[in-house]
Parts: C-alpha cells; structure tokens; sequence
C-alpha cells in the first residue's frame, strides 16, 4: 500500500475551473472519503488520480512517485465503479481472475489468490456463477473482489454503492468497512451520500464548487463545520438555521429573542450572522418564554420522530425520541441549548 499526495492540482475545461488548487495528503492505509453534491468535483479528482482525466495543474503522487504522465495501467491502482462492468460472458472466478491472467501469473498462484478474495468476500458458493445470476450485491462483491486479486497500491472507489436499494447499502458499507479493517489498503472513496460518508471515512474531504470546503474526521465535520455549506450538507435531517445578529448578550433573533452563547465571539457587536442547530439538539419546551414555532407536518421514522416547523417563516426540524410529539398541537414551544449552536458569519465562516 501506498501514501498519495495532491499538490496544488486544478482541472479545467477551456475557460471554465472545475477544481481549484486541491491540496491533500493522504496516509498510508487510510480510507479518505470525497463527499459532496452532485458536480462538485469530487469524482473528477478520482478520475485525475486513476489517470482518466488530465491534469491541468499540480502534482499526484503515489508511493512519493509522480504519476501525472503515467498511464492508468502503470500507477498500480484499482477502481470499482458504480457500474459493475463485469464481463458477462465469464463467471464470477473469470472475472476476478482476468486481469492476472493478462500480466501472465502462474495458474496456481491466480487460483489461491482469487479463493482467498472470494473467501473473504463470501463468494466461494458464487465462483461459477455468470454474472446474469447475481444480485446487485452480489454482482458489487464481485466487482471488488476483481480489484483485491490486483493487490494494488491504492483503491478507488467511485460511488460503488448508488445503484443498491437503501438495505444492501447498508450491508455493503459494512462489508466494504471490514473489508478495509482487514487489507488495511489505502482507499479514496468517492460519493455524495453523506451517511455513508460519516460510517466509513478515517477523514472526510467536503467539496463544492471545485474547492475543498474541509478535511477532518467524521465527527469534527459534524460537531465543527467549517462554514455554512458543510454544517448543511453534514448530518440527516440538516442543520437548521436562522438570522441573526451578534449582540453582547449573544444572538439576537429576527424577533428581538437573545439566544445566549457558551463564550463571547471574535464579532463585533451588531454584526449580521446565521445560527445553526441541528435538529436533535432542538429542545421541545413547555415554558412559554421560549420561542413559539407552527407545526407543519409530524413524521415517525419508527426510531424517533422528525417535526417540520416553521419558525420565524423558514423551514425548521426537529428531531425527538419522545412519542408524545407524535400529537402536538398546532404550535409548539422550542429552546436552543447554548452548548450546540454553531455561530456563522455574514461570509459563512464559522465564527470562533
């Protein structure tokens, strides 16, 4: 396995920027997961890795290697894509073993090599299967277990589960987790579900618009977001925000409300910011000091129950394990604890 460092790497298409001055340093072993909306970029850069995309500026490297003149064949990574793009005509043991084949590996160490893939990706049943007779599971499995048999330096993943149903997902991103624990393979994944993100990443890169928004682990991307795009994009239901203005007291609302904060802020007093609070953090009052918000829609997820407010006219949730919010009234009374606010300013950046 290998270390891959990102230098400074653009991309352009003409006059039009799709990645802009991308710096990344990823560790020897580390499963590092691209996450953002569709046309952000992150999938371009997953390409420029492999080589299937130019590079307009900067620098790969891999192993300490720059590879940015090297073709795919040469830079000894394998990518699984979100189409199988298995042969149809080969079984599951055919296609696992063709690229060995074609580097001319002995027949014995081809068939221990692809038995010990199949048997940790519980394919040994499947080897003589076609494609055609696999599950999309399945059929993924396979696809993987033709990348592991490569022993490559580093694995790329390009949204490799968005073709499942919402159940084998959720068995895949286990399977793929312990797979990583298991090979310990430097891995690059690449996908805009951010629940995915969040169960299988050592650290999340959030993009958009061509820019890394932030790097971090999962849990300092939710607790900490960096600015107004990562706080909304990170966590399911989203961040709720509203106006304000920072004041000494703390955050004064559209209504003239003060929210008050753990610790004064780098602000100056008056100055225009949004405050955030996620959904579960959101406390149902029955004081009624407390802010009053309309009840649109109660959902029950069967785990806890979301509530669709509005509050202030902007969309507002919340999220509660308490059953009894499955029959409030038309309004209800909400509090922000100071502990979970996250503060924004007027340019979006997390005020400290």
């Amino acid at each position: 396995m290998a270390s891959i460092d990102i230098q400074n790497v653009r991309k352009a298409y003409g006059h039009v920027q799709v990645l802009q001055d991308i710096d990344l340093q990823i560790k020897d072993g580390e499963f590092v997961v691209l996450v953002g909306p569709s046309g952000c970029g992150k999938s371009t850069l997953l390409r420029m890795i492999a080589g299937l995309e130019d590079i307009s500026g900067g620098e790969v490297r891999i192993a300490g290697k720059r590879v940015n003149e090297l073709h795919p064949k040469d830079r000894d990574i394998a990518m699984v894509f979100q189409s199988y793009a298995l042969y149809p005509h080969m079984n599951v043991a055919g296609n696992m073993s063709y690229s060995l084949k074609l580097r001319k590996i002995a027949k014995d160490k081809i068939a221990s090599t692809v038995a010990a893939a199949a048997s940790k990706l519980g394919l040994d049943p499947l080897l003589e299967r076609r494609p055609k007779a696999l599950s999309g599971g399945q059929r993924q499995r396979v696809a993987m277990g033709r990348a592991i048999v490569r022993q490559p330096k580093a694995f790329l993943f390009d949204e490799p589960l968005s073709n499942l149903d919402a159940r084998l997902r959720e068995q895949m991103r286990a399977e793929i987790k312990k797979l990583h624990a298991d090979l310990k393979a430097t891995s690059i994944y690449v996908t805009h579900d951010q629940i995915e993100a969040m169960t299988l990443a050592d650290r999340i890169v959030a993009m958009h618009g061509g820019v890394v928004q932030q790097v971090g682990s999962p849990l300092e991307l939710y607790d900490r977001p960096a600015n107004l795009f990562v706080a909304g994009f990170i966590g399911s239901p989203g961040m709720n925000f509203l106006d304000a203005t920072y004041e000494t007291e703390g955050m004064k609302l559209k209504d003239g409300t003060i929210v008050p904060l753990p610790t004064p802020l780098n602000l100056p007093v008056g100055a225009k910011a949004t405050v955030g609070i996620r959904p579960e953090h959101v406390v149902l009052s029955s004081d009624s000091a407390d802010l009053s918000a309309n009840v649109e829609l109660i959902e029950p997820t069967g785990f806890g129950i979301i509530l669709h407010l509005s509050l202030h006219g902007l969309p507002f949730k919340v999220f509660t394990l308490n059953r009894e919010a499955l029959s409030a009234g038309p309004q209800v009374n909400v509090s922000f604890p100071a502990q979970h606010l996250h503060v924004f300013d007027e340019d979006g950046k997390r005020a400290t």
